[in-house]
């Protein structure tokens, strides 16, 4: 397929405005410093608008996404997305906000929608999270990761906490031990054992210089921890904070709540739970919950209410970590999930979270005769297979499966994750996939096997059925082309 560029041809364009009658003084005033133009015009592509058109909805057909097919990526909860969510998003009162807009003026009441979205879903995370407050700000996971811990150290600074420690289980997702070091503490790995993290081995680590623990339960191979409530009370004694990685609530919602668990900061990734878009860059929203002692330090602004019941940004928390991010963070994302909670409602959610625990474990006994998993006992909402016995027997790697199912008609799953297992396949189906698509995947999986023993050689060379074939990845990795070559 061409490029873009490719396609160009001088003078051609998908679009022709009229001139806009402008003050001129204005355009004067608005117009760059000379040194700060382009001495020449840049070069973008001149296409008419059919060209435009086709052009990028070709590219669209040549991706894969949950709207395709399924997408049955482990431990990023790839979910489908329901389309009313998206028309919720787009209401003019809340798609034409602008986020300087007064919040009250005159006795109107200009952002209190806006406001009540934002002060309404905090209630609604608090009630599914047992935590005592939330914040809204942080624009993804990981940026919600970091506030987290921030807030964790404001706590231990403010009680004059000499702490420098975070313990992090060795089947983390690798954003856990990435936002600790980057709020400056040095991160101590505490080894598994029968795929959780072995209490035993961590209360062995726990010291005062503990300043918290960074777990995902269930984790990222699929299972439920049956000592937390021990880690938590030990954490607790040594006047640890325990913060729970929400990328997994997916599992527990409606049954089990963080704060009941032990933990005292929650993160969630709204584009993971409950179903706002996932991927491409964003956009995302990471809303951290804390429990009480820990209100004060939550980022500025914060929606508050006053007596006579209208909505307001207060700034007045001396003891805030500050800002983390503009305005009210990713109104639109937030938007999406309140609508999302709302058309569920309670025994929705919990529903939603019965469903994708039964999806992968019938996964798990379907699969299961052909496929090695990796820890054989009742999973969670994903599912560890390992293909070290393809590997050891037929030379077939978990790459080559991976290859195979997107010629099949699937997206892989996560793949060499987590770490504590040898060619890991991660798969998590969701709640959102139908028996039929299920069967689909346990059909194409046993082929695969199949074809391993009897035709590795067809395996290695997967896909065959794409645009681009087997790319050689680590080549692409160290070596990446990021421009079209010159003619």
């Amino acid at each position: 397929m061409k490029t873009i560029y490719e396609i160009s041809r001088p003078g051609r364009r998908a679009a022709s405005l009229p001139c806009s009658r402008v003050d001129e003084s204005f355009c004067q005033m608005s117009q760059l410093p000379p040194e700060l133009r382009r001495a020449q015009p840049a070069e973008l592509p001149e296409v008419a608008e059919v060209d435009l058109v086709r052009h990028y909805t070709l590219l669209s057909r040549m991706n894969f996404g949950v709207d395709v097919g399924t997408y049955p990526l482990g431990s990023c909860t790839m979910k489908y997305n329901p389309k009313f969510t998206e028309q919720a998003a787009r209401l003019p009162g809340f798609a034409g906000l602008h986020p300087l807009l007064p919040q009250l003026r005159r006795g109107g009441l200009l952002a209190q929608g806006a406001l009540r979205v934002i002060h309404e879903l905090e209630d609604l995370l608090k009630q599914i999270t047992g935590m005592d407050a939330f914040t809204m700000q942080p624009l993804a996971g990981a940026h919600g990761e970091l506030t987290g811990i921030m807030l964790m150290a404001a706590y231990h600074n403010d009680k004059g906490n000499q702490k420098s420690l975070v313990l992090v289980p060795d089947s983390a997702h690798g954003t856990n031990p990435a936002s600790a070091a980057i709020a400056g503490y040095e991160v101590v790995t505490v080894p598994s054992k029968g795929g959780v993290m072995d209490p035993v081995a961590f209360k062995e680590m726990l010291n005062d210089q503990v300043a918290g623990v960074m777990m995902t339960n269930p984790n990222t191979v699929g299972l439920f921890n049956p000592y937390i409530a021990e880690i938590a009370e030990a954490a607790h004694q040594a006047d640890a904070l325990m913060y729970y990685d929400g990328a997994n609530l997916n599992a527990i919602m409606g049954m089990a709540k963080p704060a009941d668990l032990g933990f005292d900061i929650v993160h969630l990734n709204l584009h993971k739970t409950f179903a706002t878009p996932h991927g491409g860059g964003g956009p995302g929203a990471g809303p951290v919950g804390v429990v009480e002692r820990l209100r004060d330090y939550l980022p500025i602004s914060r929606v508050e209410m006053r007596p006579d019941g209208t909505l307001f940004l207060n700034y007045d928390h001396p003891k805030s970590i500050g800002y983390v991010a503009p305005f009210y963070g990713n109104f639109g994302v937030c938007l999406k999930a309140f609508a999302y909670i709302l058309a569920l409602g309670g025994e929705g959610l919990k529903e939603v979270s019965q469903d994708a625990v039964l999806a992968a474990n019938y996964l798990r006994v379907k699969l299961g005769d052909k496929w090695q998993v990796a820890f054989d006992k009742t999973c969670m909402h994903e599912v560890v297979f390992s293909a070290e016995d393809k590997v050891a027997d037929h030379g077939v790697s978990a790459l080559d499966v991976a290859k195979a199912l997107i010629d099949a008609g699937f997206h892989p799953p996560t793949i060499y994750f987590p770490l504590v297992v040898k060619e890991a396949l991660m798969i998590e189906p969701t709640e959102t996939e139908s028996l039929e698509n299920l069967d689909a995947l346990v059909a194409a999986m046993g082929r695969i096997a199949d074809m391993a023993a009897s035709d590795p050689e067809a395996l290695h060379a997967a896909p065959v059925s794409t645009p681009v074939g087997r790319l050689d990845e680590v080549n692409a990795a160290r070596h990446p082309v990021l421009q079209e070559p010159e003619a």
